[in-house]
């Protein structure tokens, strides 16, 4: 069977009991497409992700910057659904957060734990439902939902919109075929004998996960991580460099429309186009994002011999480091430069003399610092 992409057919409305679901069409099978503005926008996203893993392979020590890529798509991806965490406060001790943020606090921390669990978990398993109930249990470990079958496919009707199934904007598939739909996809992401460019079958893949929606919370979460998990497990991508989620944020009601329009109208033509424009704006602002890093790590290196003298070793070691973890005490300073207090506290007040550092507690005691220009450049969009 080949699906046309322009004549597709999502699925169709079921009855069960006092509902009606919508049941979508499998997806593995092949595809096809006649219109020339498709292969233009794939191209375009294509060259831009092929930019950003050919340019982080460049980068000396791309591993001090992925964490914070990392933190920043779990903070946007996670706003979608109604958090309030921005990136300053996801880097911040769990002490430090205040009790009205604690849930939010720990939904983003989740998202961080979840995503670099499921790209280890990468080197032995494919991107499977194993993998993706695994990624769901720790996405809901000890925060809202931690009762709605973390790590497992739900075995009740779920709603989007509204407040009960009588005014859901959108009622996905019955419970008794998640399993198969699931199946299919993940067949899908597998299958060779589709010949098919990864970016347009993640793109279907991801539409297809959020209509099925099989888990019952958490779905928009594990739908976008699993384009980063798709992309690092075809090689189209080394590091978790992209941060969709941003794209999806700021265009927020196109995302969902577009969603919609495939449901209501069967138009997954525009999905997929939405999706690839967003695939290669993201890639430009990950591009833009290391070259802003890389300025700035080379313009502060350059000075630290003059601005340190003798304690310039020491302070190389702990500027390296705020790049993993760029908000610190001085305690942190002393572990890693291997002092005593005495010398790690004038450190840290010397770099924040030299702007390297803000203090952001304002107290006396307990200080903690933030290493400003770094988090600058994630800190797009008004998020503190």
């Amino acid at each position: 069977m080949t699906i046309q992409l322009e004549n597709f057919k999502a699925g169709e409305i079921r009855k069960s009991y006092q509902y009606s679901y919508f049941m979508p069409t499998t997806i593995n099978h092949r595809w096809r497409w006649a219109t020339s503005d498709i292969n233009w926008l794939l191209e375009k996203a294509a060259i831009r992700i092929g930019e950003l893993n050919a340019f982080a392979r460049l980068v000396p020590n791309i591993d001090l910057f992925i964490q914070l890529h990392v933190t920043k798509e779990a903070v946007v991806s996670s706003r979608i659904e109604g958090t309030q965490t921005n990136i300053n406060e996801a880097l911040l001790p769990k002490e430090e957060i205040t009790p009205e943020r604690k849930d939010d606090w720990q939904e983003v921390k989740n998202y961080i734990r979840a995503l670099n669990t499921a790209i280890e978990e990468l080197k032995q398993l494919p991107v499977s439902s194993r993998l993706i109930k695994q990624t769901h249990k720790i996405l809901l470990d000890s925060v809202r939902g931690e009762h709605k079958m973390p790590g497992e496919y739900r075995v009740s009707q779920n709603w989007i919109g509204g407040v009960s199934l009588a005014d859901a904007t959108f009622i996905p598939p019955h419970q008794d075929h998640v399993e198969m739909l699931m199946s299919d996809l993940e067949m899908f992401l597998h299958n060779d004998n589709i010949e098919m460019p990864d970016l347009i079958r993640i793109a279907i893949a991801h539409y297809q996960f959020e209509t099925i929606h099989p888990f019952l919370d958490g779905n928009g979460r594990i739908g976008r991580l699993l384009i980063t998990l798709y992309l690092i497990s075809v090689g189209k991508l080394d590091q978790p460099l992209l941060y969709p989620s941003m794209f999806f944020d700021k265009n927020k009601l196109l995302y969902y429309d577009n969603l919609m329009l495939v449901r209501n109208k069967n138009n997954i033509y525009q999905w997929v186009k939405y999706f690839l424009v967003g695939i290669e704006q993201a890639a430009t602002e990950a591009i833009d994002t290391l070259r802003k890093i890389l300025h700035l790590k080379s313009s502060i290196e350059q000075d630290l011999d003059q601005q340190f003298g003798r304690r310039s070793q020491s302070a190389y070691k702990l500027f390296q480091h705020l790049f993993i973890d760029p908000i610190i005490d001085v305690d942190t300073a002393m572990t890693v430069c291997g002092t005593s207090y005495g010398p790690a506290n004038e450190l840290v007040a010397k770099m924040c003399k030299n702007g390297i550092l803000k203090e952001i507690t304002g107290q006396s005691r307990n200080r903690l610092f933030e290493f400003e220009p770094y988090l600058k450049i994630f800190d797009q969009f008004n998020e503190r």
